[in-house]
């Protein structure tokens, strides 16, 4: 009933991603979602060292026998080695499935087909969604303005962009931006969409290696508790509204360089919150689903709960047949 282009082309189970999240989805994390049918990825730009990115990819397959795959980042500020490089260390690995987000991958198209990948894109605007799939990506990844992390500058929701986005290309699709149980799975499904990508959900869970306060924080946050960030500076990011994050608005809309901004808005800043616990301290990534999510189960809980839900919704609506 679940089985979709997404599930054939992946040999995954259900059509449901994890979102790649920086520092966050690693072996424990990825191999979780991957043995509950899932497809989760590991993002590359965690790794300084060729050899270190390795032994976590050997980790992770000692968890699980399931498929993932594994980011390459094309943000600017995650290419401190070049990309090819750290193509060179998915296609050595074995990896066999591959994401990209944050720039156009044109230029490095030939090497992810050299190297037999199969290539997701993910992207935020619907002209970069038909742009990618004219370049021959096997699927293409939208997020509408919901989501945690980086949505477009253009402020679109999931509900308008992902079925605009499915009448303009010929990949197969994910949606991500505001999804996080069976109805939505089904709603994605019913917009165009093969499969659904998820951050925030698999972020309160008992695998995921943030602080137990952080994803408590998750719990109690409503709909209305994140803000968008950046934007002045073209890269806008949602995040939980906290003193923190409404500091760095606030220096953002009095004109503040970058240089004066980065020790507010560095990753290490973020981690600490995330890894320790103390939430008001750097941004925490976090997408307007928080509001509904009301538990920290475990993954294959998680995503058998989508499953079975998203079936009892598939079997509801076939009355008004």
């Amino acid at each position: 009933m679940l089985q979709t282009k997404l599930t054939e082309l992946f040999g995954v189970k259900f059509p449901i991603q994890c979102g790649t999240m920086h520092g966050i989805t690693l072996a424990e994390l990825t191999a979780a979602v991957a043995n509950a049918g899932g497809l989760c990825c590991i993002p590359s730009a965690f790794f300084e060292e060729r050899s270190k990115f390795m032994d976590e990819i050997k980790k992770t397959r000692d968890l699980t026998d399931k498929p993932f795959g594994v980011n390459v980042g094309l943000f600017p500020a995650m290419r401190d080695l070049p990309v090819e490089e750290r193509l060179d260390w998915v296609i050595d690995a074995g990896i066999t499935i591959l994401e990209t987000a944050g720039r156009s991958p044109e230029a490095y198209r030939e090497r992810i087909k050299e190297g037999g990948l199969t290539h997701i894109h993910k992207c935020a605007r619907l002209q970069d969604a038909v742009k990618v799939d004219k370049m021959g990506v096997d699927v293409v990844s939208i997020v509408g303005t919901e989501c945690g992390g980086h949505p477009s500058m253009e402020d679109v929701t999931s509900l308008v962009l992902v079925p605009a986005v499915w009448d303009a290309i010929k990949a197969p699709l994910i949606a991500g931006g505001g999804f996080c149980d069976g109805r939505t799975l089904v709603a994605a499904l019913a917009m165009g969409a093969h499969g659904v990508n998820m951050g925030t959900r698999f972020m309160s869970t008992e695998e995921c290696p943030i602080h137990p306060d952080a994803k408590q924080a998750i719990v109690d946050a409503r709909e209305n508790d994140t803000m968008i960030v950046m934007r002045a500076y073209k890269n806008p990011s949602r995040v939980l509204r906290t003193p923190w994050s409404e500091k760095v608005l606030e220096m953002e809309n009095k004109g503040a360089t970058i240089e004066a901004l980065s020790p507010y808005i560095s990753g290490d800043s973020g981690r600490k919150g995330w890894q320790q616990g103390n939430v008001l301290e750097g941004m925490m990534g976090m997408g307007q689903v928080a509001g509904r999510i009301h538990d920290i189960p475990n993954v294959s809980e998680v995503i058998q709960s989508i499953v079975e839900e998203a079936k009892a919704v598939l079997d509801g609506l076939n009355l008004y047949r």
